[in-house]
């Protein structure tokens, strides 16, 4: 199993973080790592979502994913799978702290092409596109706020 782990603090409250992530339509206005997305925000639901892939700079993949936890506002976690090359468990769990939200994000992954990444690789590729992920969220946020 290799894993991607980033911490981040928003200085708002968790309901405001929860409903920039489950609105799947706008990914394509804020977020550099799932490019584009469409589908129901529920437990089960299935979302049709573009990816970057940080392992290949300037490749996307396609993939229908299953939203395996979905726990309002606290917890949201995505599953795609390719039999046998790669699973991923994508997830995002919400803390209220401080007046804002504590940021967990990250992914689990195995299959054999998981395990093709190094330490040092899932440092250098994929950390930096997950800690700009969650400085997008902040940002979407931060001005869907403001313009309210």
């Amino acid at each position: 199993m290799k894993r991607v782990r980033t911490e981040h603090f928003i200085p708002f409250p968790p309901e405001l973080v929860w409903a920039v992530l489950t609105d799947f339509d706008a990914y394509a206005e804020w977020n550099p790592l799932n490019i584009k997305a469409a589908g129901e925000p529920r437990l089960g639901g299935r979302v049709a979502m573009t990816f970057i892939n940080p392992a290949r700079p300037g490749t996307t993949i396609d993939q229908v994913v299953r939203i395996a936890e979905f726990e309002p506002p606290r917890r949201l976690v995505w599953e795609g799978n390719v039999p046998l090359l790669f699973h991923g468990r994508h997830h995002f769990e919400l803390i209220a702290e401080a007046g804002g939200t504590r940021l967990r994000h990250g992914e689990d992954m195995s299959g054999l092409i998981a395990m093709t990444f190094s330490a040092a690789t899932i440092e250098r590729d994929f950390v930096p596109v997950y800690e700009k992920t969650n400085r997008a969220l902040e940002a979407r946020v931060a001005a869907l706020s403001a313009a309210n």
